[in-house]
């Protein structure tokens, strides 16, 4: 049996293109890549606690570290930044893991650019950093920007992430599939899936209170109301 979401939106995102998504107490972390603002939107409202614009090219993901600084994957120049949640200062520029050239462009790589990550997760002091070009999830030493280990995720184009319930599963969304499935983070094997209905694009991705909240990048924002209770 295949479960299939109801993608339910709840508001629109205030810049023109949402990507990347982080669930907090104080409200919901948006990182916009059509003008590279980041904003914290109210839960109930989708209105505007505060906003700034950052020094990300394109950017495709967003997520908290315990001291409450952002991450943002810049994905056009292959960086991901940790930023100053309160004034949108740059604190300090990192290399993307996972650059490259996505799989349905690399037979005309001469037409585009290498490109970098998307979605982020942060946990016990490790940046979870998942990339389109590479298809995997690398666990980043934020201090010493060492990768200590990864991996694959099915599909073919990973986007938003978001932990589960279960403390060593994520979820993965892949926005060129609509498919969300949830794996176990140490090798990467499936325990859930679900599909994501036509027109809704699954970018940025988090979770509250275990419901899963998506952006699609024509500025919805919502929830994909689906049973957490595997099929399979």
């Amino acid at each position: 049996m295949t479960k299939i979401a109801d993608a339910i939106q709840l508001f629109n995102c205030p810049g023109p293109k949402p990507n990347g998504l982080q669930a907090t107490e104080e409200g919901l972390w948006v990182i916009d890549q059509g003008n590279n603002y980041a904003y914290l939107l109210d839960w109930e409202s989708g209105s505007t606690i505060k906003s700034f614009e950052t020094e990300t090219d394109k950017s495709s993901g967003i997520t908290v570290d315990d001291e409450g600084n952002l991450w943002v994957a810049s994905t056009y120049n292959c960086k991901i930044y940790k930023i100053d949640s309160s004034s949108g200062t740059t604190i300090d520029i990192f290399e993307s893991p996972g650059q490259g050239m996505n799989a349905p462009r690399e037979h005309e790589a001469e037409k585009y650019q290498n490109t970098g990550d998307h979605g982020l997760e942060w946990r016990e002091g490790n940046l979870y950093v998942a990339s389109p070009p590479s298809q995997y999830i690398h666990v980043m030493d934020p201090i010493n920007w060492i990768e200590k280990s990864r991996t694959k995720v099915p599909g073919y184009r990973v986007h938003g992430v978001a932990w589960a319930e279960e403390k060593d599963k994520i979820w993965v969304a892949d926005t060129a599939m609509g498919v969300v499935s949830k794996i176990r983070v140490s090798d990467g094997r499936v325990y859930d899936a679900f599909r994501v209905p036509h027109p809704v694009q699954v970018h940025g991705m988090t979770i509250r209170d275990n419901v899963l909240w998506y952006c699609d990048d024509r500025r919805p924002i919502g929830i994909l109301n689906v049973s957490m209770d595997p099929d399979f």
